[in-house]
């Protein structure tokens, strides 16, 4: 089932993930974070944060339809380990047109990976599906950034399994 997009105010959002952060416990916030992302923006078809741990990216909350089946990825595999190995966003308008794609789900179109960094290194990622070609923007992108920086402090917490 297609999620209806409609207008999203970023900034209010960004606003209510920083209070979220703030009055969650560490183990419980990034889960919440995954949960307001997946419920707020309806072309967030899937929502997911991995960690690093060691040479891989493993996944951590996330929220969506179904469970994905790349719950560790090598760093430099696929858009996110893309992402993780080059410390830069992947912004991915038609994932059918991209090599790097991991696929996931029949019904993803478009991807979008941000980097959490902490002390200059990469310590996990946002890594969003959206089931439209296109769907994700500057928008969008500028406000991962900054929802990444909001999660970069509770990569050694970070707290695992699904957020639904």
């Amino acid at each position: 089932m297609k999620r209806q997009r409609q207008a999203v105010d970023y900034r209010e959002a960004l606003e209510h993930l920083r209070s979220l952060v703030s009055s969650s416990p560490p183990e419980d916030a990034a889960a919440r974070v995954v949960e307001a992302l997946h419920a707020w923006f309806p072309h967030y078809s899937w929502v997911g944060i991995y960690w690093v741990e060691g040479s891989d990216l493993v996944l951590g909350p996330w929220a969506g339809p179904a469970a994905t089946e790349h719950t560790r990825i090598p760093l430099g595999v696929g858009l996110c380990g893309a992402a993780a190995a080059s410390g830069r966003p992947e912004v991915v308008a038609d994932v059918t047109a991209d090599p790097r794609y991991l696929a996931c789900f029949p019904s993803t179109r478009a991807e979008i990976v941000v980097p959490i960094v902490r002390d200059g290194q990469v310590v996990g990622e946002i890594d969003i599906d959206g089931d439209e070609v296109g769907a994700f923007g500057a928008e969008d992108l500028s406000f991962l950034e900054s929802v990444a920086r909001l999660l970069a402090p509770l990569a050694q917490g970070g707290s695992r399994g699904h957020a639904d």
